[in-house]
């Protein structure tokens, strides 16, 4: 499971059984779970994922910055206590690439929002997948 976490929404993206092929699921308002885990409690059980993959925005260097901080503080607060094992991986321009697909299907950044945290979380989870497979 792939989690693109900011300072406004959680997008979240799953694979399939074989961790060959991510999709997107959903995107929650990081607001809305402040006083309510519960949307992230039943992604968990409804799709019992082996591990989470949390994008890790790092510099154009590969290092990690300010936005790195704020996301493993946002993880430690929001997906830590659901006791799933988690590792970060590199998201650098994964949002970038996803407002450019919205834009090349004529869909106005608007209209996409919502769901570039989720198509975003998708890219990174399916580039982490790719990965994993190169190194078997």
């Amino acid at each position: 499971m792939g989690f693109d976490i900011g300072r406004k929404r959680l997008g979240v993206a799953v694979s399939d059984e074989s961790g060959r092929i991510a999709s997107p699921v959903v995107v929650l308002e990081v607001e809305a779970l402040k006083g309510d885990r519960r949307p992230l409690v039943r992604l968990i059980e409804d799709y019992e994922p082996k591990l989470g993959v949390v994008g890790l925005p790092l510099t154009l260097k590969g290092e990690e910055g300010v936005q790195a901080d704020e996301v493993r503080a946002l993880t430690a607060q929001y997906l830590e206590p659901l006791g799933l094992k988690l590792v970060f991986f590199d998201e650098r321009l994964s949002s970038r690439e996803a407002k450019r697909t919205f834009r090349e299907a004529g869909v106005s950044e608007r209209r996409a929002r919502g769901k570039i945290d989720m198509i975003a979380a998708t890219l990174f989870l399916q580039a982490y997948l790719d990965n994993m497979k190169a190194d078997v």
